[in-house]
């Protein structure tokens, strides 16, 4: 070892200048004090080398690393690389985008629980609502429209309107029919009533009720309240109806014929009148069908952005089988075709009738066939000229009314009867 002494000041072998004198790099021939094996070196492989100085070691201008370099050189690959501030704005963006798509998620689900048929009565009407007879894509359906004070659509009350509609979107045509609330049937149980009786015992058994009369499985079910109707008649700026005649409502509100432009309030009035027009509850009916057409009409001809906040007005009025989804979906396929909406209107033929004291209303069964066999094959019911195809024609359920309960032998009480619904002013 080199002895460094005890020499003068400013000499190599000076205790002050000892911590800076060069020691000998031949470790291999030295054997460490703590007892590892000869030839181990004892000098952290991972640390980096400092550049060697060009200046000896103890040179006045010598340079040695501080603490802070040392430790910059040790941890310079340990640094963490920032994310771009573009990159750090995209995530925020899809961290807000995802949030609001749970928000809207969670939102629509809220609407699709407020129009839905819960309970027990649910489960009944989606046992009762049947596939299209053609399992083709956009193949037409049927669905029943019912218009009553009880939006829930629950049993305990009697429905005002009960329409047939066949949907078919694939040629944007709507065919509504409407069916006389006090037409003349028989109950599940084999009791004489009317049709509107049916929504006693709950949406299933109007379906059920519809289906039987017709001869068509029905798909879908919608109830609606006109009274609430009328809100979105006033969002969507109003409505144009064909008044067939001039009337005042017992509402006050005064009608003239031909088209008019009218409000919420104007609109709920017109559905309910029925004595002051020559048809009565026939007339009604073809009231009712004119403001279903218009709200269908004006809706489509909302712009494609506003209609998700229309369906959602209409949500708060009807109760369904239906989602959201599917209403907005409805609209944009009609839409995106390019095919103005074609709406079929029509009554079931009849007739007024009296039996054991109570006011009823009879079905002509040989005019209700010819003109359900126009409806399945996507034609103008109204239309008696029209040739009807091979495969209507020949199919015995359609019109069959099987649980309709008036004589099978009306024509002298048809023709005798005080109204019918020939008599509705067009």
């Amino acid at each position: 070892m080199t002895d460094y002494g005890n020499g003068p000041e400013g000499t190599p072998s000076h205790p002050k200048h000892a911590r800076h004198a060069r020691q000998p790099q031949d470790t291999s021939a030295v054997t460490p004090a703590n007892g590892f094996a000869k030839g181990v070196s004892t000098r952290s492989e991972g640390l980096p080398r400092a550049a060697a100085s060009p200046l000896p070691a103890d040179s006045p201008t010598a340079h040695h690393p501080s603490q802070e370099e040392v430790r910059n050189l040790t941890h310079r690959e340990h640094h963490k690389r920032r994310l771009p501030i573009v990159a750090r704005i995209l995530l925020v963006v899809v961290a807000i985008v995802a949030v609001a798509g749970i928000a809207a998620a969670a939102w629509v689900g809220h609407l699709n629980s407020s129009m839905s048929v819960g309970g027990s009565e649910g489960q009944k009407l989606s046992n009762a609502l049947k596939k299209p007879a053609s399992g083709k894509k956009n193949a037409p359906f049927y669905m029943v429209i019912i218009g009553s004070d009880n939006r829930a659509g629950v049993a305990g009350s009697r429905s005002d309107v009960t329409m047939l509609a066949r949907v078919d979107l694939a040629h944007s045509t709507v065919t509504l029919v409407s069916i006389p609330r006090d037409t003349m049937v028989r109950a599940a149980n084999g009791a004489t009533e009317k049709i509107n009786a049916e929504y006693n015992n709950g949406p299933a058994s109007t379906v059920e009720a519809v289906s039987k009369f017709a001869g068509v499985p029905i798909t879908h079910y919608m109830a609606m309240s006109f009274d609430d109707l009328s809100g979105v008649i006033d969002r969507l700026g109003g409505i144009t109806v064909n008044v067939p005649e001039a009337f005042t409502s017992r509402d006050g509100y005064r009608f003239t014929k031909g088209d008019q432009n009218i409000s919420g309030a104007e609109a709920f009035s017109y559905v309910r009148d029925r004595y002051n027009e020559s048809g009565g509850d026939f007339g009604r009916a073809q009231a009712q069908r004119q403001v279903v057409e218009a709200i269908a009409r004006k809706t489509l001809e909302s712009p494609v952005t506003e209609l998700p906040g229309v369906v959602v007005s209409l949500a708060g009025s009807v109760s369904t089988d239906l989602s959201v989804t599917d209403l907005v979906s409805w609209a944009t396929t009609i839409k995106g075709s390019g095919i103005r909406l074609k709406v079929y209107s029509a009554v079931v033929p009849s007739y007024s009738l009296s039996q054991d004291g109570v006011s009823y209303v009879g079905t002509m069964y040989n005019e209700w066939r010819a003109m359900m066999q126009h409806v399945d094959a996507g034609m103008d019911p109204n239309d008696a000229n029209a040739q009807v195809p091979k495969a209507q024609a020949s199919n015995t359920a359609l019109g069959a009314a099987e649980n309709a309960a008036s004589p099978r032998d009306y024509q002298q009480l048809a023709a005798n009867a005080g109204l019918t619904t020939n008599d509705v002013a067009h």
